[in-house]
């Protein structure tokens, strides 16, 4: 039998394959960036073929990588850069406009004006959300009503929505399945989250056509079968879906109620798992489906900044400050301090717990003495200190502090950022052995759905720890620190 797993982690600035074998090994990964696209500020945007080409060529080099051919691969998994919105012809399976990015901030009008009509309390006791620019919704609402003839197509049954998990799925199995999981469902401010279903009243509200809505499944079981792929065999199991939020929670190992990560991608995403039952937020938090197996649905609490590693691609990319990301741990070592420079990274608005979609970036403090270096450390700095306004919110509503946090994503290699970041939090940061948690849970999803693994603890074998992060600063200096990062948070 076949016995290898393929995750395909579709992320924001990249996609990226990872192979796994039955015993949880990678043996192959392969990553490749492509094309962002500002056409206004504020407004980010893919070319769904640019993610569907680079998908497909990750694919081919991971199982080149790994020695196998496309006949080993027992099961696909799927994990998504989750808000991200598009539209596509059902027919042709041609999109309609390039893809709404999650970042994107084109809806914030319109999401005000809901707001003042009083609806907000509706979509959060529906949805567990706060009506932002943030879901897919409103960037629904955008495409039907500024794309030519798009609305009108919708309505007679010919347009196709979709996040990217969706959009994929649709295209490896040829347009065979039109489908969702809970966890990105969940994620578009149109699912009910107690019923996880779509929400009549809510798709009105949003003027969205519910004819564009794709099936909800659970996240682990059997989606599709891969058909006329090149490159895959026709008949492979797609069995795991998630956003990669969700995904990386699970790849985690975060069965247990109480258990928390943060993901530090293009954004961070702290996720706590709170059970068979959603946990209302009064803290500027979100209630949303973790996944679902077996009939029984997981639950979680999530605060999320969106701009964290992207700050590093912007001192790379904009400021040219570094040449690669990497280079700014060393960077910001050469300085014991920000020397008072501080930087709120609200590059595309701020999340939670502030919610403000009209927010920028600040830096603040500058001096003559001033440099790269604490320029360097300030970013490094302010991506801990916004991952701290999200715990303490989230503490708020469990009403106890957390022992540990388990912490993945690319950046996490970065020792000073997490030192900083267990240092502003209180707590221990766990970091794993396996730090792309979200290509594995996908994988393991994927697994689970075909049986190459069993239950719960089977998966949690595989999770190993790296390395402890423990505070070294007191009380009274992290206070002090915080509220100097609160100060300058007043002004983006």
């Amino acid at each position: 039998m076949s016995s290898y797993v393929l995750a395909i982690d579709q992320g924001t600035t990249g996609s990226t394959a990872v192979i796994l074998d039955s015993s949880g090994k990678a043996v192959a990964k392969v990553n490749q960036e492509y094309k962002q696209i500002y056409p206004k500020p504020g407004w980010v945007e893919h070319d769904p073929e640019d993610i569907w080409d680079s998908v497909l060529d990750v694919v081919r080099k991971a199982i080149e990588q790994a020695h196998i051919s496309d006949g080993d691969i027992a099961a696909i998994g799927i994990t998504n850069q989750r808000e991200t919105t598009l539209l596509w012809d059902k027919k042709t399976f041609n999109p309609l406009h390039n893809a709404i990015v999650w970042q994107d901030r084109r809806t914030a009008d319109f999401c005000l004006s809901l707001k003042k009509k009083g609806f907000e309390k509706k979509f959060r006791a529906k949805t567990g959300l706060v009506l932002d620019p943030y879901f897919s919704g409103t960037k629904i609402r955008w495409l039907l009503d500024n794309v030519s003839g798009a609305r009108k197509s919708a309505q007679n049954g010919n347009v196709s929505f979709g996040t990217i998990d969706t959009f994929l799925l649709s295209r490896l199995t040829n347009g065979v399945v039109h489908a969702t999981d809970v966890s990105n469902a969940s994620r578009t401010l149109l699912m009910d989250l107690k019923t996880l279903t779509w929400d009549k009243d809510l798709c009105k509200i949003l003027g969205v056509e519910m004819s564009v809505l794709p099936e909800i499944k659970p996240s682990i079981g059997i989606f599709g079968y891969t058909k006329g792929i090149t490159g895959l065999r026709d008949g492979i199991p797609i069995s795991g879906i998630a956003g990669d939020q969700q995904s990386a929670l699970f790849g985690q190992a975060c069965f247990e109620v109480g258990e928390a990560k943060c993901t530090f991608g293009t954004g961070s995403f702290l996720l706590l798992n709170t059970g068979n039952k959603p946990v209302a937020s009064k803290s500027g938090c979100l209630t949303t489906v973790a996944w679902q197996w077996k009939g029984k649905v997981t639950y979680a609490l999530e605060g999320s900044a969106f701009i964290c590693g992207a700050a590093v691609q912007w001192l790379r990319d904009g400021l040219k400050i570094i040449k690669s990301s990497g280079e700014i741990e060393a960077l910001a070592r050469l300085v014991e301090d920000t020397g008072g420079v501080q930087f709120v990274p609200a590059l595309t608005g701020l999340g939670a717990p502030h919610w403000d979609p009209e927010a920028r970036g600040v830096i603040t403090g500058l001096t003559r003495g001033s440099n790269s270096s604490h320029l360097a450390r300030a970013t490094l700095e302010g991506m801990a200190l916004q991952n701290a306004d999200l715990l303490f919110a989230m503490q708020k509503d469990l009403k106890k502090k957390l022992k540990n946090m388990k912490v993945d994503g690319g950046a996490v290699a970065n020792n000073l950022l997490m030192q900083l970041q267990a240092d502003y939090l209180g707590i221990t940061c766990v970091r794993p052995q396996v730090i792309e948690t979200t290509a594995l849970g996908a994988a393991f999803m994927a697994g689970l759905g075909v049986g190459i693994w069993k239950s719960y603890d089977e998966v949690k074998k595989v999770w190993q720890k790296d390395r402890e992060f423990k505070p070294e600063i007191s009380n009274k200096v992290r206070q002090m620190r915080i509220k100097k990062w609160n100060e300058a948070v007043t002004k983006a």
